[in-house]
């Protein structure tokens, strides 16, 4: 499968093989790096409680479960592109009893079909290098958000600019997914033409390596009868390949996972 860089994210590219063994590592429920622990990371010093939340690239919803059970949240929309990944998560929160309050909604690429002005936080777990455009995507995060509202944001930034290097390219080849990559200046730079204030932006990079070298020496050991036997031969080798590769570019620097927080200013008084 061919990697697509600064092209957005297409229904299917988390097929059945990579969501099996991403919640293997993950945790159940989980398609981003972490888990429960890395959202917590995440949510360290801002507060969901009694929040209306937006969650972008919702994926399986185990995120969205945290957001209410762990976190406090009022409620939350999870909106994504992919319908196969949206009916596993209704399945999941209906199982939880959380359909009052975790409600999903497909969406295609472009400006969400939601009002303005309508939730607290808008959040999203390592989506958003998936959407080519970030400036479009920061500018309708801040239209959603109420006045004073909040962005919380994981995201997969890179290190440096200009062409990617043969080392990333291959990376994205393994991937198969959408990477549309920005660098830290790139991102708070659109970030404040959108008209947020208050950015932070605090690099994973050393946290994922070390994460990720764990990981690939799980699937070369003791994970891996248990990964074949959930997807094959092939596709075992092929994400072997794959960890190998993110951790060469995780060690370049050239991939840099970030936390990206921001406020919509409130109305003047």
């Amino acid at each position: 499968m061919a990697g697509k860089v600064d092209r957005p994210s297409e229904v299917g590219e988390y097929d059945p093989g990579m969501q099996t063994l991403l919640q293997l590592l993950w945790g159940e429920g989980f398609l981003s790096p972490g888990g429960a622990r890395e959202v917590a990371q995440l949510l360290e010093g801002s507060s969901m409680a009694g929040c209306t939340v937006l969650d972008i690239g919702c994926g399986l919803g185990a995120v969205d479960e945290l957001l209410i059970r762990q976190h406090g949240a009022q409620s939350v929309l999870g909106v994504d592109v992919d319908p196969a990944l949206l009916g596993s998560m209704a399945q999941r929160i209906e199982r939880a009893g959380l359909a009052d309050r975790v409600s999903t909604l497909q969406v295609q690429p472009g400006p969400l079909p939601l009002p303005d002005d309508s939730f607290d936080v808008v959040f999203s777990k390592d989506a958003i290098v998936q959407i080519p455009d970030k400036a479009a995507v920061f500018a309708d995060a801040l239209r959603v958000l109420r006045p004073g509202g909040h962005l919380i944001v994981s995201d997969w930034l890179r290190g440096g600019s200009g062409a990617y290097s043969s080392e990333m390219l291959e990376f994205f080849r393994l991937e198969g997914i959408a990477y549309n990559m920005a660098d830290v200046a790139e991102t708070s730079a659109a970030l404040t033409r959108a008209g947020f204030t208050e950015i932070q932006v605090r690099d994973r990079n050393a946290w994922y390596r070390d994460l990720a070298r764990r990981e690939l020496a799980a699937l070369e050991g003791e994970l891996r009868p248990l990964v074949t036997e959930r997807i094959g031969t092939e596709r075992t080798a092929h994400f072997i390949g794959n960890w190998r590769q993110m951790v060469l570019v995780l060690e370049r620097g050239e991939l840099r996972p970030a936390h990206l927080k921001a406020r919509k200013p409130p109305h003047p008084a």
